[in-house]
């Protein structure tokens, strides 16, 4: 790709990407885990590999934890973490399935798991035990952790919004204006709402207070989407991120387009183009300089000749992510 804003990461994963996370403090570390079998850390500054863990099965998320500790899950069941300074890897859990979804809670110092097996778990890293279960009768297929908010959207298009200091019940449970699978979730930075995507090529932005003159602001969109030979061809929308401090969020789908919206206002920022396949994960760090962007078939169409997966990180200026002004 011809932009001069965008460099591309050596050595990437050999398969599948299945998530890109910033540090939350550390502006140029990423976390990337793979169907290959590995999990990742880069210096995005430096352009450097620094460390590549290999794992007994492939991984579907991740996620930093507290003390250089990272947490991961996949195929295998498990739920593990890896101390970054010893190198020393051990199993916290195990589900009844692939394990979907991974979150760490720095307000609680415990870990958050969703599954294929249709629950939702909470550990205690520190002592390996299980601190809650709930059957959610369904898959679970993203999650987000921001603050005391856990979002949860499920293969029955609900969501379950959680406090996690109090597990018991959910908080609030919805059902989204999406009429098909959804494929990510995400929070809003300003604590008010989250977005989530589906494979029809839409997006839906919620908001959590109930009174009638803030649901009239929920709404959803329509993004991903081509027109070739006067037909419309519709694309999953994989991934979404938040800019931490404007509130404008990227979105990116199988299209292998990334986009950045300005959410309340229903306007777009940005439309960038030439990934040489799906986005498959994205991911702002935590000052909003920067955009991890995962180019990697996600295998939505089966079998077929795809492109290398490789990984761009986007540096971000003000006119990229910068709200619409509305007259």
């Amino acid at each position: 790709m011809n932009d001069p804003t965008q460099i591309e990461l050596k050595n990437p994963p050999k398969d599948g990407i299945s998530n890109v996370c910033f540090h939350p403090t550390d502006p140029d570390c990423l976390l990337v885990s793979s169907w290959d079998k590995t999990l990742r850390l880069y210096n995005v500054e430096k352009n450097e590999l620094l460390q590549t863990f290999n794992t007994e099965s492939a991984i579907l998320d991740c996620c930093f934890g507290d003390d250089n500790v990272v947490y991961f899950g996949g195929l295998d069941r498990k739920v593990k973490m890896i101390n970054l300074d010893t190198n020393e890897e051990s199993v916290i859990g195990e589900h009844e399935a692939p394990v979907s979804c991974v979150c760490y809670g720095s307000v609680t110092k415990k870990v958050y798991t969703g599954s294929w097996d249709t629950t939702l778990r909470v550990w205690d890293a520190q002592t390996s035990t299980e601190q809650h279960k709930l059957k959610l009768n369904c898959k679970v297929f993203s999650m987000d952790l921001r603050d005391e908010k856990l979002a949860v959207a499920m293969s029955d298009r609900k969501t379950h919004i959680y406090d996690i200091r109090d597990m018991s019940a959910p908080w609030q449970v919805r059902e989204t204006t999406l009429k098909y699978m959804l494929k990510c979730i995400r929070l809003m930075p300003n604590g008010q709402g989250y977005a989530c995507s589906a494979i029809e090529g839409r997006v839906a932005f919620e908001y959590f207070d109930m009174s009638p003159e803030v649901q009239a602001k929920r709404y959803a969109f329509k993004s991903h989407r081509l027109t070739i030979n006067d037909t419309e061809v519709v694309y999953p929308v994989n991934s979404l991120s938040f800019h931490p401090k404007l509130g404008t969020f990227a979105s990116g789908g199988s299209d292998c387009v990334v986009n950045i919206w300005d959410g309340a206002n229903r306007k777009r920022v940005k439309h960038m183009t030439g990934y040489p396949d799906e986005i498959a994960s994205l991911s702002f760090n935590h000052d909003g300089s920067k955009l991890a962007i995962a180019s990697s078939y996600t295998f939505d169409e089966g079998e077929r000749d795809h492109a290398p997966d490789t990984i761009f990180i986007k540096y971000i200026s003000d006119s990229d992510v910068a709200p619409r002004i509305v007259a």
